[in-house]
């Protein structure tokens, strides 16, 4: 999937790196040439300078061929706007928009372009949000810190042991569900077909954790 963030902030290149990590082409906008030293110097994607609700600006980003747009700055007005040209001018079909502003939030809820406020999980709903991901948590902290959810896994990671889940997508595997009954495993425990597998983890890598387990595991070396 291709998507275009427009936002290098701490939220957007969060979001940019999670989307490069499992698997998506992104391309980001920022009108501060100094932002995009938060993606990394290995960050595989690309860097488009402008305001992102320019027109040309988007057309240079790849809006034309995006099959989605996070609206990630620093103002309501700039990620509205930039979201209605994405959807409107430009026909992408997945938008989403960052807005501070709750009552301003619904009215664009209404128009059919979800927004996010600014909440400690806020990279994890628009990671879930653009890529389609409709699996729920199952628990969140009250602080909005940590959270349980269930992965629905590859096949390619039955017959392999817990620890290499782990390791792979950065997650400590809380309990699983065999057969009907609660399994504590620990690290040498082998992962079974039809086993359901719970999740511990920062609420913020939900989103990444479910879209890698999604995926088979690496070949060994």
């Amino acid at each position: 999937m291709y998507v275009v963030v427009m936002g290098c902030g701490r939220v957007g290149s969060s979001l940019a790196r999670a989307l490069v990590r499992v698997g998506h082409e992104v391309t980001v906008i920022d009108r501060d040439e100094g932002a995009f030293l938060r993606l990394g110097a290995d960050f595989p994607g690309e860097r488009v300078l402008g305001v992102g609700f320019d027109r040309d600006v988007l057309t240079r980003a790849g809006i034309e061929r995006a099959d989605a747009f996070a609206a990630v700055s620093s103002g309501d007005n700039s990620n509205i706007i930039s979201a209605r040209v994405a959807r409107e001018t430009f026909g992408v079909e997945r938008v989403v928009a960052r807005i501070y502003d709750a009552k301003r939030a619904a009215v664009y809820e209404r128009l059919g372009i979800p927004t996010i406020a600014t909440v400690p999980w806020t990279t994890d709903r628009f990671l879930r949000t653009l890529i389609g991901d409709t699996s729920t948590t199952t628990w969140r902290d009250p602080t909005g810190t940590m959270a349980v959810a269930q992965l629905a896994l590859h096949e390619d990671w039955y017959g392999r042991t817990v620890r290499d889940l782990e390791q792979a997508v950065s997650v400590r595997v809380a309990f699983i569900l065999r057969f009907g009954q609660g399994v504590v495993p620990d690290s040498k425990t082998i992962v079974q077909a039809d086993d359901v597998v719970y999740v511990a983890t920062s609420s913020g890598s939900v989103g990444e954790a479910v879209a890698l387990a999604a995926k088979p595991p690496a070949p060994e070396d």
